[in-house]
C-alpha cells in the first residue's frame, strides 16, 4: 500500500510560478512510476507530467517548456514545478504512484488557482 499527500498548491499570479510536493509512504518508492493529473471543473482528469523509476519524464504538451516533474526517491517525494502559470493551470492536482505489474495509487488532490 502507497499513500500519498500533495501540498503546495494555493493562489498564484498569471506568469507567475508554484511548486507542488507529493510525499508517498513506504519503502517502494524508488520503483514507483509517478506522475502529476489536473481536473478542471467540467474536465476530465488529464496527465500533466510522469517520471519513471529510471526518472525517464514525459509531459503533456499544454505544459512543455513551463512545467517540470521531479523525484527524490531519497526523501519519497516527486515535485512539480511550474512556470509561467496561465489562468487555464487552474485545477485540482492529483499524484499518482504507478506500482509494477498492475497496482494504483492516488493522494487527495491540491488546488491550484491562477488569477489572470
Amino acid at each position: 500500500q502507497v499513500q500519498l499527500v500533495e501540498s503546495g498548491g494555493g493562489l498564484a499570479q498569471a506568469g507567475g510560478s508554484l511548486r507542488l510536493s507529493c510525499a508517498a509512504s513506504g519503502r517502494m518508492f524508488s520503483i514507483l512510476t509517478m506522475g502529476w493529473y489536473r481536473q478542471a471543473p467540467g474536465k476530465q482528469r488529464e496527465l500533466i507530467a510522469s517520471i519513471t523509476s529510471g526518472s525517464s519524464t514525459n509531459y503533456a504538451d499544454s505544459v512543455l517548456g513551463r512545467f517540470t516533474i521531479s523525484r527524490d526517491n531519497a526523501k519519497n517525494t516527486v515535485d512539480l514545478q511550474m512556470n509561467s502559470l496561465k489562468p487555464e493551470d487552474s485545477a485540482v492536482y492529483y499524484c499518482k504512484a504507478d506500482l509494477p505489474p498492475f497496482k494504483t495509487f492516488w493522494g487527495k488532490g491540491t488546488l491550484v488557482t491562477v488569477s489572470s
